[in-house]
């Protein structure tokens, strides 16, 4: 379901980023349950679910994570675009391929395990900014899954350390979304 839904999808450019436009990285035009069921499947399956925390990023990981968090009982943690000031607040500058700007980490302690999940990555600035922010913390990083993977971001970050597994590899070209590799031909 999650590689046929890749079909047909927009692209959208936003400057010289082509953009291509997906329920599970955008919401529209609708997220059905069965694709988070899918994804859920897979990475419960397939993590390190041995961790204290899952964490996510504002806004697109939000139903990923949830979805995983009442699949396995473990708590979770979304680093916010918004500032609350609490004690602890770590913030995390984030530079991607079409924007830049802060997001804000409460509720991760020293010592944590987490497992880190979100929709995409492409450049890997969100990623390499809340790994780092996750470090400043002091937490124990398990486990990386994305969705989908676009671009030299997953290879940044490997090179970093960490292991990040996506489900689906993508690229666009000649306006649409092309399949690179897919979780399921690796196995």
């Amino acid at each position: 379901m999650l590689k046929a839904s890749l079909k047909g999808v927009p692209i959208v450019r936003r400057g010289d980023y082509h953009y291509f436009v997906h329920p599970i990285t955008d919401g529209v035009p609708e997220l059905q349950p069965g694709l988070i069921e899918e994804i859920t499947s897979y990475i419960t399956k397939n993590a390190d679910t041995n961790v204290d925390r899952i964490v996510t990023i504002e806004a697109m990981g939000i139903h990923i994570g949830t979805a995983l968090s009442l699949a396995t009982g473990i708590p979770l943690v979304i680093i916010r675009k918004k500032r609350y000031g609490l004690p602890g607040e770590i913030a995390v500058h984030q530079v991607t391929g079409y924007s830049k700007g802060e997001l804000y980490l409460n509720g991760i302690h020293r010592g944590d395990k987490v497992l880190i999940v979100d929709d995409v990555i492409s450049t890997g600035g969100t990623m390499r900014a809340t790994i780092g922010a996750l470090k400043t913390a002091g937490a124990e990083i398990r486990d990386i899954f994305v969705v989908f993977s676009r671009g030299k971001g997953i290879e940044d970050v490997r090179k970093m350390g960490h292991d990040v597994k996506a489900l689906i590899e993508v690229d666009v070209y000649g306006g649409e979304v092309i399949i690179k590799r897919s979780a399921d031909e690796r196995s």
